[in-house]
């Protein structure tokens, strides 16, 4: 853990708020769409925390900043936060920024609740200033692994683009393919075009071609070359990072979006809390809500339960994560140190993989629990 810059911490009169940082993508290259469901459940969390009296009477306020997947821009983030007083920093979606922003976070001294990135080494040494609620990459996409092996694909490929997010992930999956015998071969799509990817994909003979590439470019141009290839009738498409969740490729995708597996981080059946919940976040987002926006109303949750039981010193918070319990959306949250883990961690959220029923698209069909 590194030492914090300012060990400082902010002061406040009675009645004044408690700010919490939120970082959030609103803007491209960001996941948007992303990035609206995560702000929709950290918003809904603080106006029921601040409708229930706040914090021992003062108020939550949300300071947010978007990143736009730009790990400089959330580093620069976590500095303006700190310096404003936050006593804690939530959210992020795209791993790579949530890694830059713990490192800042850890340097800093300012305690990070994590949503929703699921990069393993979220930190480059164990901190005890970050703590995450989505599961580790490793635990989920091995999740997802079974289920290709379990469907009989062996033969796997996966479009890439560079990321050390998709290079770890595409680490996992042949880790965990390989003593099954499965094989995964990689497709850059830097240096591919959509077409000449089938013409990859037939010449590996693969069974199984995986999306580890943005949204919507390229991952819809792929989609769509590959729905149209009919040497490839029978591949199936997989998206582990969760592509198919928003509406917006149901939008650009329709029939051909349909029928490709995810993950999500949901239960089967939601609880009352769970319910109510996604009821009150259907209202505000005006379409389904994700797991995102289930993420980030647990991510307020958490932290609300952290301030009244230590109060808003920063390393109070940070000291409070192995002993803060909170009733989550999608179950009772507790944080440990997992095997290989350097923050703190909820171990594990419910994972699924799913996809848009073929039949109906609007429609998801669970496929896999973990």
């Amino acid at each position: 853990m590194n030492t914090p810059l300012s060990p400082s911490e902010p002061e406040y009169a009675d009645g004044s708020p408690v700010r919490l940082g939120a970082l959030v993508p609103l803007t491209r290259p960001g996941w948007v769409a992303a990035g609206r469901h995560l702000l929709a459940g950290l918003d809904l969390a603080v106006r029921e925390v601040n409708d229930a009296g706040g914090i021992d009477g003062r108020p939550l306020e949300l300071v947010v900043r978007d990143t736009a997947a730009s790990p400089e821009r959330a580093a620069a983030a976590v500095d303006e936060l700190a310096g404003l007083g936050v006593a804690a920093v939530a959210g992020e979606y795209h791993s790579v920024v949530a890694r830059a922003a713990a490192a800042r976070a850890d340097a800093l001294g300012v305690p990070f609740l994590c949503s929703s990135a699921v990069l393993d080494a979220l930190t480059e040494e164990p901190t005890e200033w970050v703590a995450r609620l989505a599961p580790a990459q490793s635990h989920g996409w091995r999740i997802y692994a079974d289920l290709l092996l379990d469907t009989g694909h062996s033969r796997i490929a996966v479009a890439t683009q560079p990321s050390v997010y998709w290079a770890t992930g595409t680490r996992v999956l042949r880790d965990h393919l390989a003593p099954r015998g499965g094989t995964v071969v990689e497709l850059d799509t830097t240096a591919l075009t959509p077409e000449a990817l089938c013409d990859a994909l037939v010449d590996h003979g693969a069974t199984a071609l995986l999306l580890l590439v943005g949204h919507p470019e390229p991952a819809v141009p792929i989609v769509r070359a590959v729905r149209g290839d009919q040497r490839l009738a029978e591949i199936l498409i997989g998206a582990p990072a969760g592509q198919p969740e928003f509406a917006e490729w149901a939008a650009l995708l329709g029939e051909d979006g349909a029928g490709i597996p995810f993950l999500r981080y949901l239960p089967e059946h939601l609880g009352p809390l769970g319910e109510r919940v996604g009821q009150e976040l259907r209202e505000r987002l005006g379409e389904a809500p994700s797991f995102v926006a289930f993420e980030g109303w647990d991510t307020i949750t958490v932290l609300a339960a952290a301030l009244r039981s230590h109060g808003a010193d920063r390393a109070a918070i940070a000291e409070s994560w192995p002993r803060v319990a909170a009733e989550g959306t999608r179950g009772p949250i507790r944080f440990s140190r997992p095997p290989g883990i350097g923050v703190w961690q909820w171990a594990w959220p419910p994972v699924q993989v799913v996809d848009r029923d073929p039949a109906e698209p609007d429609r998801f069909r669970i496929l896999h629990t973990g």
